[in-house]
């Protein structure tokens, strides 16, 4: 499966590229960028500062949108910290950025591999993907798909009462991906906050005695810490890894194909996906919204494969 992972790294992120940079199923084409968890010049040191630790200085990462479409920049340093991978002493990448812009790549590379070969995995707010789509919507019809992390509807928000971060940071992008056409699944909140962390999940990483499994648990130590005080729950939701996992075991989840649309106009509610669970509305279903995940088969594969890189010097 080839795939284009596009990001805003944040610890979640970084697990999900490990994840699927681990994983023959999948050849991931190339790593976007955008503002999200922390600014553009941030998330693109952190993407390639995680392809070397998993050993792919020769990955391509692209730096995409450092702003939103229509909105200033929301960031997430509280959760993240101030480098948006604190928890992991990292070295500076010596891998370059690749030239030119996400979206240009995005629009290329669908174009270019045949149709229904791609399939876009957005971790992050979606404007990168909005960008390309408004460039070239052709390539909606191109793809195999877009798996994104993004939403909620019965947990409903983590940023607001009403919305999940990725989707609020740039309503007016997710809105564009719901409308292209393209099969869309959604990895929301109601899913991945039944993916917890576990002392016993973080010191299995730890125990892989790799500098892999040592960042992954310095990073989901640090990560831990936000979630434990808001939710008072035992450890965090590894949101982002869900859209590797899914691709690469679909039989871990379940969900819905329904309506979802995303609510532009309100301040009250910006933000919002309104999610059509029960049928009763008249609206096209649009998208494949995720609720429940097997957690303790998502981290075994997870474990698993981490145990693997890095795969190449």
């Amino acid at each position: 499966m080839k795939v284009v992972i596009d990001t805003d790294p944040g610890q979640d992120d970084a697990v999900a590229i490990l994840l699927a940079l681990a994983s023959p199923e999948l050849e991931v084409l190339g790593v976007t960028c955008v503002a999200g968890n922390v600014p553009l010049d941030l998330t693109t040191l952190n993407a390639r500062k995680i392809c070397e630790l998993a050993g792919r200085a020769d990955m391509r990462v692209f730096a995409g949108a450092d702003r939103p479409l229509a909105r200033d920049l929301v960031t997430a340093e509280n959760v993240h910290g101030k480098s948006g991978l604190d928890g992991a002493d990292l070295p500076a990448p010596k891998m370059p950025l690749q030239p030119g812009h996400a979206a240009d790549f995005i629009v290329e590379t669908v174009r270019r591999e045949a149709e229904g070969a791609v399939t876009l995995c957005p971790l992050g707010p979606l404007t990168n993907i909005a960008l390309a789509l408004r460039q070239a919507p052709e390539i909606a019809g191109r793809l195999a798909g877009i798996v994104l992390m993004g939403g909620g509807y019965f947990e409903q928000g983590n940023v607001t009462p009403s919305a999940e971060f990725n989707i609020y940071v740039d309503p007016e992008a997710a809105d564009i991906v719901l409308k292209c056409g393209a099969p869309v699944t959604i990895l929301p909140l109601d899913c991945t906050h039944g993916a917890l962390t576990t002392r016993a999940r973080v010191t299995a990483f730890r125990a892989l005695g790799t500098p892999v499994g040592d960042a992954v648990a310095g990073l989901t130590d640090f990560f831990e810490r936000h979630d434990r005080v808001k939710y008072g729950i035992e450890g965090a939701p590894l949101h982002d890894p869900c859209v590797i996992a899914y691709l690469l075991r679909p039989g871990l989840f379940s969900g819905r194909h329904v309506n979802v649309e995303i609510e532009l106009a309100s301040p009250l509610t910006r933000g919002a996906t309104v999610v059509d669970w029960w049928g009763v509305t008249d609206r096209k279903a649009n998208a494949t919204f995720i609720r429940d995940v097997d957690a303790a088969g998502f981290y075994a594969l997870l474990t698993e494969r981490l145990a693997r890189l890095p795969a190449r010097g």
